[in-house]
């Protein structure tokens, strides 16, 4: 991993757009500093969204962007030769270590137990056993917190704490979640949003929080984002609509999203919904291609420098432009489209509806790829994660 230093200075090249001064520019650097943690324990983009999308054909070489590793490792059932997974947070980059060590040297239940139920007494001891499997720095980063897998695992973290925020505004506003999660129906689901969670969004703490944008960092929303939600309404009714899908639009037996985020944790029980690299018939497939993925402690447009030419099938950016501005997205659109292979992919997401490139990115790169907006649109009503406004594919002409 990258030392301490050149992580901060990556992340303010990220983040900080606006002069120190500034509540804007205060708010930049608080979310930066926080990114240097972990922010997110479950990467919250649907990974079977993504592959249905891009439809890969085995053997494809991806990059992507690791956040909580999870998307990365479920990507191998689609049997690519290699996957770079790039982050700015040294903690992501270590979870996916751990995950990698994990699915080499574990058995399918001690996987099992670190990753689906994740706070097993035994689970430090399992991680005691990886320790001599990771490279120094990511050795030391999980010698002291062993303890996470063993309290909870999906606690940790930024998103993990701001969803246990969450909770205990629910608790005193008296929410009881289970009937949500035991709902037999989708009739059931959108009556308890009806009765229990709408009106939670009509309370003044909650509205007053909405409106600032710290209170989102949580979620891993930096300020830019945060503009970009608004810019589809207020931001509470943004938010309100967001919960609304989760809750609404998707069986809760099917949709690990909303267990996390009610439950914080996944529903351990035979042909429960999980991340499908989690899938107790995917382990086989996993364990041996665990080795194609390359984790890297980098920008992704740095990364893409290093890269030869025509060598790159797929690159997934998650919601990572919505922090840019326009120099960093035309350098990197020109990093992407000097490495694409013909009929390479790139797909993202984006916190408000509309797609963010068209007269920020100059036409001369964005002439070069062709938007599927029929793809686009089946990728957004897959997404059972539901919290983003849209998602987006492009296909390179070349």
């Amino acid at each position: 991993m990258t030392d301490a230093s050149t992580v901060a200075r990556q992340l303010d090249t990220a983040v900080l757009q606006k002069p120190a001064h500034s509540v804007t520019g205060l708010n930049e650097r608080l979310f930066a500093r926080l990114f240097e943690g972990l922010v997110y324990a479950q990467i919250w983009e649907d990974p079977v969204a993504d592959l249905e999308a891009m439809d890969l054909h085995a053997g494809a070489d991806m990059i992507c962007i690791a956040s909580g590793g999870c998307n990365v490792m479920s990507y191998l059932t689609a049997d690519p030769a290699s996957i770079t997974a790039v982050d700015l947070s040294p903690a992501h980059i270590a979870l996916l270590h751990l995950k990698i060590a994990a699915a080499q040297h574990l058995s399918e239940t001690e996987f099992h137990d670190l990753f689906v139920r994740a706070d097993r007494p035994g689970n430090p001891a399992l991680i005691a056993r990886l320790l001599p499997h990771l490279d120094p720095k990511t050795r030391a980063y999980w010698t002291g917190r062993k303890a996470y897998f063993a309290r909870g695992f999906y606690r940790q973290g930024l998103l993990g704490r701001f969803i246990g925020a969450v909770h205990v505004v629910a608790k005193l506003a008296r929410v009881d979640f289970q009937p949500l999660l035991d709902a037999p129906d989708m009739a059931a689901q959108r009556a308890f949003y009806d009765t229990k969670i709408a009106p939670l969004f009509d309370k003044k703490l909650v509205q007053v929080l909405a409106r600032q944008r710290a209170s989102l960092f949580g979620l891993g929303i930096p300020p830019a984002q945060y503009d970009k939600l608004a810019n589809d309404g207020a931001v509470i009714d943004v938010l309100r609509e967001r919960v609304r899908r989760l809750v609404c639009d998707f069986p809760a037996r099917d949709n690990y999203f909303l267990w996390q985020a009610v439950n914080r944790g996944y529903q351990d029980a035979p042909g429960a919904s999980v991340p499908p690299y989690l899938e107790p018939r995917h382990f086989g497939k996993i364990a041996a291609r665990v080795d194609r993925v390359v984790p890297l402690n980098l920008s992704l447009t740095d990364h893409l420098a290093t890269r030869d030419a025509g060598t790159l099938d797929a690159y997934v950016l998650l919601d990572a432009q919505d922090w840019m501005i326009d120099a960093q997205l035309t350098a990197l659109w020109d990093e992407i489209s000097r490495t694409a292979r013909p009929g390479a992919r790139v797909l993202f997401r984006t916190g408000g509806t509309d797609d963010i490139l068209p007269g920020r990115v100059p036409l001369r790169l964005l002439a070069q790829w062709h938007y599927d907006i029929n793809a686009s649109a089946r990728a957004f009503a897959r997404d059972r994660s539901a919290i983003y406004g849209g998602v987006h594919l492009y296909r390179f002409k070349g």
